[in-house]
């Protein structure tokens, strides 16, 4: 072997081989493809290790100069489930920009553009990726029916609804479409909805009980009540610990007075869906039941701070401070009750109630008069405005109010026991004082009492179920005051 002398800077000499003519030379370096490290970031986003990912993105949009176009798509992953949804759309648009015949880049760029509330540009959006497609996608079509129904249009979101149903026979598009004839309001509609959903995905999810909970709450609303309990029974055997339907069958106890019961529901609820307002305003109600006034309020204050604008809370916070005699506080949240919902009798005539209570008969006279005219077949408030016009010494108006509860009495056979009492006092008491010189009032009828019992009646209709398509394990979309008992 051939050998050549050099020397160091020291002046040792170094032997340097040299290779022979036949033999290779050394292995050139390979350049680095642009690919070769998405295995790594998918691992590490699937693993949800997204301080490591972001570190790996930004050395590979470094070397590309931003053109990676799976590093900017876990980008833009990784900043919509933060919140930045603007910063992701950007991250997919670059992505769109790269490769503009890829589905997935224009579906991701259309769900961040739905989720900051641009609906038409979201449409547009998922049109596009629908004629991009070579093949019928149900996840397309589902996305299109959203947007129609955040755009309001029901019968387009219904056709895109059903093409996602027959391509995926996935839940959430059973849901949503049960939700828009929900919204038609055509409720048996959404019933057949939900008991064709129930037969397919049984086979595929027998253990999930979010459809059976939602079949069950419609049956609730319809007034169905045993189709409903077989529902709320079914969920509940498949899920013991499922939020939604305790809290329905909680509600249906507390609506026969077995507050005992429903609370040992609630109580379950609670570990899995302790956020939930419409649970905190049933335990306030259950306790409002059982005449522990404070632990009431305090419930009923936790579910106004989780939900400040909700009408059935306000009304029920009034309720209770007026059976405490906090006349002022209870004027307070029925005042903000009207303002949300200024069609319901029911708050005026406790907001009448309550003006009495801190000398305004101007105002409470007004109360009673326009509970009137929103509900004119509700026995009660004639008789609430005739006991409140005999204490202000209108004999003439208190009998003819109570002529009027006469009228709805015989057309109501149902009447509490309570009112045809309070009604018979106070028929003795007009005629007493119509026939006394000195119209003097005579004991027994105390206004107070018809107040308070009043208060009785209207307790009842106050107790929440939860939303259909609400639960602790999907966002909630809204907050549907029409669930009531």
């Amino acid at each position: 072997m051939e050998t050549s002398r050099s020397e160091y800077s020291n002046g040792i000499p170094s032997r340097k081989l040299i290779p022979k003519p036949n033999e290779p030379s050394a292995k050139e370096p390979e350049l680095q493809t642009v690919e070769s490290r998405n295995w790594l970031l998918h691992r590490h986003f699937t693993r949800k290790e997204f301080g490591i990912c972001k570190i790996l993105i930004q050395e590979e949009l470094e070397r590309t100069r931003g053109k990676h176009e799976y590093a900017n798509y876990i980008q833009g992953l990784i900043l919509r489930q933060e919140g930045k949804i603007q910063e992701s759309l950007d991250c997919f648009q670059m992505c769109h920009s790269l490769d503009l015949k890829n589905v997935d880049y224009i579906k991701q760029v259309a769900r961040s553009l739905f989720l900051m509330g641009l609906h038409s540009l979201a449409l547009e959006a998922y049109l596009e990726a629908q004629q991009a497609s070579k093949v019928p996608d149900w996840d397309i079509y589902h996305n299109l029916g959203e947007c129609w129904i955040c755009l309001g249009d029901y019968t387009k979101a219904k056709e895109s609804l059903r093409q996602a149903v027959q391509l995926g026979h996935h839940e959430h598009s059973y849901v949503a479409l049960a939700d828009t004839y929900k919204m038609e309001g055509e409720i048996q509609a959404a019933i057949d909805i939900y008991k064709a959903a129930l037969e397919i995905t049984f086979r595929a999810a027998p253990d999930s009980a979010q459809l059976a909970t939602s079949l069950g709450l419609l049956y609730l609303q319809e007034g169905k009540y045993q189709h409903a309990l077989e529902k709320l029974g079914g969920a509940l055997a498949r899920d013991p610990q499922c939020a939604r339907a305790l809290l329905a069958a909680g509600a249906m106890m507390q609506n026969h007075s077995d507050y005992d019961v429903a609370l040992s529901k609630y109580k379950i609820a609670a570990q899995s869906w302790p956020e939930s307002p419409a649970l905190w305003n049933n335990v306030g109600m259950c306790f409002y039941g059982k005449k522990k006034y404070v632990a009431a309020l305090s419930c009923l204050k936790r579910a106004h701070y989780l939900s400040a604008l909700d009408w059935d809370i306000l009304f029920n916070l009034g309720l209770v401070h007026m059976a405490t005699q906090q006349y002022a506080s209870a004027f307070h949240f029925l005042s903000a009750a009207t303002n949300l919902r200024p069609a319901h009798a029911g708050t005026f005539l406790l907001l009448a109630i309550t003006l009495r209570h801190l000398d305004d008969p101007d105002n409470a006279a007004e109360a009673f008069k326009q509970a009137g005219l929103l509900s004119p077949m509700d026995a009660s408030i004639p008789l609430n405005y005739a006991v409140f016009l005999e204490s202000q010494g209108d004999l003439d108006g208190a009998a003819l109010q109570l002529e009027r509860f006469q009228e709805l009495a015989q057309m109501s056979p149902r009447l509490s026991s309570e009112l045809v009492q309070t009604a018979t006092q106070l028929s003795k008491v007009l005629n007493r004082r119509l026939m006394s010189s000195n119209g003097s009032k005579v004991e027994g009828v105390d206004g107070n009492d018809k107040s308070n019992m009043a208060i009785e009646v209207e307790a009842q209709v106050r107790v929440r179920n939860p939303p259909v398509d609400s639960s602790p394990e999907s966002l909630p979309r809204n907050h549907m005051a029409d669930d009531e008992v």
